[in-house]
């Protein structure tokens, strides 16, 4: 059955024609619970319609998902998907910049490596689309990380610059010198250059109304083509002798203070989590997105009342660092239940290589929700984690991660319950268009297990 379902959609390519899958059970990603029956409707590259009773339009190439599932495409909610082949091969992995004399300026997006072997393993687990961050090195700003698609073409950047991430745990107090109040401190003096900086080039340090809106239609422009942007980098923007960031890396924090570009900020421990939240108070524009959260459950009720989304850790039980010792697997369940925005990532768990794995661990909490005195997600929510979640918290909920319409045609039909490990996507659409599904591992895979007489000699002989 795979196998015809494949042959029938690349029959044309799926964008320049409308498409109806039918009869599949349709899980939306919104939340809500699967839908016997469904049908989904695809035409030029966006969703047109997904649900119980959508009528088939009239020419449009129809493909039988009875006995499948069809789903939106997996968003990976935190990664670094692209940037590594091999971590100890330094030529291979552009995750960090130990070396660099830049930090918040470092932009991750000409890193990415669309033929990297994880982005095809991990397209083949129906991962669609990665909200890729850099590491941290010698600053707690790591850089700017982007979103990107998982297609099977070099144009794998969707929007660059789609946020700063920060350190401000543990690997942060490292950075910053030692203790969590430099590292504070830290933080402040930077937004305070950069605010600093935009003061003396003339550029207001605050937007809204219409500014906001020309900010926003800039936010993928390299820093140096955004108008006004010259202003600051030029040789006439005088600078106070005390400044700890070079031009370049104050400059990058001016959309962070004016609340242009997010800010993504990795806190684990329940009292970072808050000072996170209070830097508000100080920052007004900016616009937090907390990742890690490991003790977020201990303070829900202060980050669902700060509107601020989460991208958490889904498993994260073992107090492996003193930063997570009220770790517990009914983080998310308890969190969502006090009315958090939340969605699952992996950072510090493979994310490089095996984002797909985040589809296994929203099954596990579906699991953990029928332990007696745990917390887990419904069906509908743990898709919906690994799907509609993640593109909410960075922004981007209207273009890609559900089944609504307009959306992006991101779509995935499995054999089986995606939330079951043993269940394979057997079509993985990206913008509409069928993905190829072979990788390195399949190759491997295909390549030895019926192996036949060759040209090379047999490595023993009875």
């Amino acid at each position: 059955m795979g196998i015809a379902l494949a042959l029938a959609l690349s029959a044309a390519p799926a964008a320049a024609q409308t498409v109806a899958i039918t009869a599949g059970t349709v899980a939306l990603g919104d939340g809500s619970e699967p839908i016997p029956g469904g049908t989904v409707v695809i035409r030029d590259g966006r969703i047109v319609a997904a649900g119980r009773g959508v009528a088939v339009p009239a020419g449009a190439q129809v493909v039988d998902a009875t006995g499948k599932w069809v789903t939106p495409g997996i968003v990976a909610g935190f990664s670094r998907i692209g940037l590594v082949e091999v971590d100890a091969v330094d030529a291979t992995n552009d995750v960090e910049a130990g070396n660099s004399p830049f930090s918040a300026a470092i932009d991750v997006a000409p890193a990415v490596n669309p033929r990297a072997s994880a982005i095809a393993i991990n397209r083949a687990g129906g991962v669609t689309r990665a909200i890729v961050a850099p590491a941290t090195a010698r600053s707690i700003f790591a850089g700017q990380g982007a979103v990107i698609d998982l297609g099977a073409d070099m144009n794998a950047v969707m929007r660059a610059r789609a946020f700063q991430f920060v350190e401000f745990g543990e690997q942060g107090t490292r950075e910053a010198g030692g203790s969590r109040a430099a590292m504070h401190v830290l933080f402040r003096n930077a937004l305070r250059e950069a605010r600093d900086l935009s003061r003396y080039s003339g550029i207001p340090s605050g937007g809204g109304g219409a500014r906001q809106a020309r900010a926003n239609d800039q936010r993928d422009l390299p820093l140096e083509e955004v108008p006004g942007a010259n202003s600051l980098l030029g040789p006439n923007v005088n600078r106070p002798d005390d400044v700890l960031l070079t031009r370049f890396d104050a400059a990058a924090l001016v959309p962070v203070l004016q609340g242009r570009q997010l800010l993504l900020v990795h806190v684990e421990r329940a009292a970072d989590i808050l000072q996170a939240l209070s830097l508000k108070k100080e920052f007004p524009a900016l616009r937090l997105v907390l990742v890690g959260v490991a003790e977020g459950w201990t303070v829900a009720k202060e980050i669902a009342a700060s509107g601020v989304p989460v991208i958490a850790s889904a498993l994260t039980d073992l107090p492996n660092t003193f930063e997570q010792l009220a770790s517990t697997q009914s983080n998310i369940g308890r969190m969502r239940a006090a009315g958090v925005k939340v969605a699952i990532g992996m950072i510090d768990d493979e994310e490089a290589r095996q984002v797909r794995l985040s589809r296994q661990y929203a099954g596990n909490l579906v699991a953990v929700a029928r332990l007696p005195g745990a917390t887990g997600l419904t069906w509908g929510q743990a898709l919906e984690a690994i799907t509609s979640a993640p593109a909410e918290a960075i922004g981007m909920g209207e273009q890609f991660g559900s089944l609504k319409p307009g959306r992006r045609a991101d779509v995935v039909v499995w054999d089986g319950d995606p939330l079951e490990n043993a269940t394979a996507a057997e079509i993985v659409l990206i913008d509409g268009v069928q993905q190829p599904l072979s990788n390195r591992q399949t190759k491997l895979r295909d390549r030895y297990r019926t192996p036949g007489e060759g040209q090379l000699p047999k490595a023993y002989q009875r």
